[in-house]
């Protein structure tokens, strides 16, 4: 009797806040995770978790890509609204967050938590708007540690996902987009990527198939895209040699200081390349560190590398930051997310051809 009021006096708040608030905009930093969790199982999964989201980047200055902040059961009630939750506790360990797993999860689901070693509960929007809560659990401590080592790529990709979702609906708004641009390359080169209105277009060299924007350029905060392209291209050449390759012969070419004194090469540290899929294409995926040749300034990029089918064309689109005096793993994301925005024309909507090319015009 005991354990069910528990669950009851936990439950019934969650059923009004729910209702309450799942139509209010999740809030809170985009790179921390909420960790609802009782101290002392916390500390035994810590470990854990960390090793999954708490990832250091370099800008070159070491920087995690999420941040874990746990709170008790008790306090969950005035963090319901945050962008990021997990949920994590033992089954039937008679902490209170195990208690609180059990309120909120039917028992089928209850049972596949404890039997299914690759089960987690990712739940979207469940306390506010575009907000993702996942419920970790297992029969036991070690267990539970298991699963969340077994399903760190699934849970930092989930969670990496649903960041960069929310990060565009922000950035995107059409009325500061600059679709005449945007159009103005769909119609001479066949591609589109999403200008912001503070971008200006730095380089637009058709006969060296490449492209590049800037923003707030002679800045503290400056960020560069650009988009460079390879016709009549053969798919054996996407390998990972190529990519350092190909960036730093465009960059020695375009990417100089303005007294042609010196340019921007990949440096050596902390080069990784992964495996990733590209609006349904396979692609290489590069996060590095560029500098000067003559060192000096630095910072981070990341880069897209991949073949296009219909076009016959491999592609690299990149994105830079450069900013000494700030903290630079959420610009980063915005490049990352902002290059995700690229389109072939074939891939766009007649739609939205017509209301780009239209944009030239007027």
């Amino acid at each position: 009797m005991k354990k069910f009021l528990v669950i009851l006096i936990l439950f019934f708040p969650l059923l009004l806040i729910s209702c309450d608030s799942k139509n209010k905009p999740a809030k809170g930093f985009e790179d921390e995770i909420i960790v609802v969790s009782d101290s002392v199982e916390y500390e035994e999964i810590l470990a854990s978790l960390q090793s999954v989201f708490e990832k250091e980047i370099y800008t070159p200055q070491p920087e995690k890509l999420f941040t874990l902040k746990r709170i008790s059961v008790a306090k969950f009630q005035n963090n319901q609204r945050t962008k990021n939750i997990i949920i994590a506790a033992p089954l039937n360990s008679g902490s209170r967050t195990s208690d609180y797993i059990q309120a909120i999860v039917d028992s089928s689901v209850e049972a596949k938590l404890a039997l299914d070693n690759n089960f987690l509960v990712y739940k979207n929007d469940l306390w506010a708007r575009n907000q993702l809560v996942a419920v970790i659990a297992a029969p036991t401590i070690e267990e539970l540690n298991k699963k969340i080592l077994n399903n760190s790529d699934n849970l930092l990709y989930t969670f990496q996902k649903k960041s960069d979702a929310r990060l565009f609906s922000n950035l995107y708004n059409p009325t500061y987009e600059k679709k005449d641009i945007e159009g103005k390359f769909l119609k001479e080169y066949g591609w589109v990527i999403y200008v912001q209105a503070d971008f200006v277009v730095a380089l637009d060299k058709s006969e060296e198939k490449f492209v590049w924007l800037r923003r707030s350029p002679g800045s503290d905060m400056e960020r560069w895209i650009f988009v460079h392209w390879i016709d009549n291209a053969n798919p054996d050449y996407l390998v990972q040699d190529s990519i350092k390759a190909i960036r730093n012969r465009v960059t020695k070419k375009f990417y100089q200081t303005s007294d042609d004194a010196s340019y921007v090469v990949v440096a050596e540290d902390y080069l990784v390349v992964n495996e990733v899929n590209f609006n349904g294409r396979y692609a290489l995926f590069t996060q590095g560190l560029w500098e000067l040749n003559i060192k000096g300034m630095g910072g981070p990029f990341v880069n897209y590398f991949f073949y296009d089918e219909k076009t016959q064309r491999i592609y690299m689109i990149d994105g830079s930051v450069y900013a000494p005096k700030y903290y630079k793993r959420n610009l980063i994301q915005q490049m990352d997310v902002t290059l995700q925005s690229f389109r072939t024309k074939s891939e766009l909507t007649k739609e939205r051809i017509e209301n780009l090319l239209d944009a030239i015009e007027n």
